[in-house]
């Protein structure tokens, strides 16, 4: 039997007006996080699902670079890129309509001399590890990952 390795991770945040929060993470300078004007916001930062997907993506990165050192897997950059489509009746309250992602694209192009064959795996022990990436699958969000090589 294996014993849990718990860590706590803690944010803080404050209304600020009109659709705007100001996010407190660790000792890092305060961000604004709001939606564009067509949702009603002044468009003075990134929206709590923007932040979701640049979450995939460092994340994403992260575990590269965890996994590759694990795997002796070689590359020079990991470059992301992913869009997520939402269906607004969902955040209107229709009825049986999820407010999350409906679906997500997220591309990873790695520069490496590495094969096809060990970018696959690199792949699959990453999405199996990480957090964000499992935070959505286990959500039912469809997420479509293509992995390339430069």
């Amino acid at each position: 039997m294996t014993t849990k390795q718990l860590i706590q991770v803690e944010t803080s945040g404050k209304w600020t007006g009109g659709v705007q929060t100001e996010i407190d993470i660790r000792s890092f300078e305060p961000f604004i996080v709001d939606e564009p004007e067509n949702l009603g916001g002044k468009n003075e930062g990134p929206n709590p699902v923007e932040l979701v997907l640049a979450g995939l993506s460092s994340c994403t990165s992260v575990m590269i670079a965890l996994i590759a050192k694990e795997q002796k897997f070689s590359y020079e950059a990991a470059e992301f890129s992913n869009s997520g489509e939402l269906d607004l009746q969902g955040l209107a309250g229709v009825e049986g309509v999820s407010p999350h992602f409906q679906s997500v694209q997220f591309d990873v192009v790695l520069t490496t001399e590495e094969t096809e064959e060990r970018i696959e795996l690199l792949k699959q022990a990453v999405e199996k590890r990480c957090p964000v990436m499992n935070l959505l699958l286990d959500a039912n969000v469809p997420v479509q990952s293509t992995w390339t090589r430069k």
